[in-house]
């Protein structure tokens, strides 16, 4: 089974390339679901049509498959309005 603090830890490499703050500690990162090896992201992100959105979800993705045990990632961007 997948360890959730270690996806939350390696999450904190994330960083928001505008802001320059990593994606846990922005609250884009909403939810974590880990069902056995397969983890699914619920994120925002901090504008709508964010021009970085799949770069975002790219780094978000990569991450969590390189955390020991992932073997898939399912990143869903929710319509939910960030703030921080």
């Amino acid at each position: 089974m997948v360890d959730k603090e270690k996806v939350i830890t390696a999450l904190r490499d994330v960083y928001d390339p505008e802001i320059g703050v990593n994606v846990v500690d922005l609250g884009l990162i909403k939810e974590l679901k880990i069902d056995n090896d397969n983890v699914t992201v619920d994120m925002v992100l901090t504008i709508p049509g964010c021009p970085l959105r799949e770069y975002m979800i790219s780094q978000v993705r990569e991450t969590v498959e390189s955390v020991e045990g992932v073997k898939s990632v399912t990143v869903n961007l929710l319509d939910d309005v960030w703030s921080w």
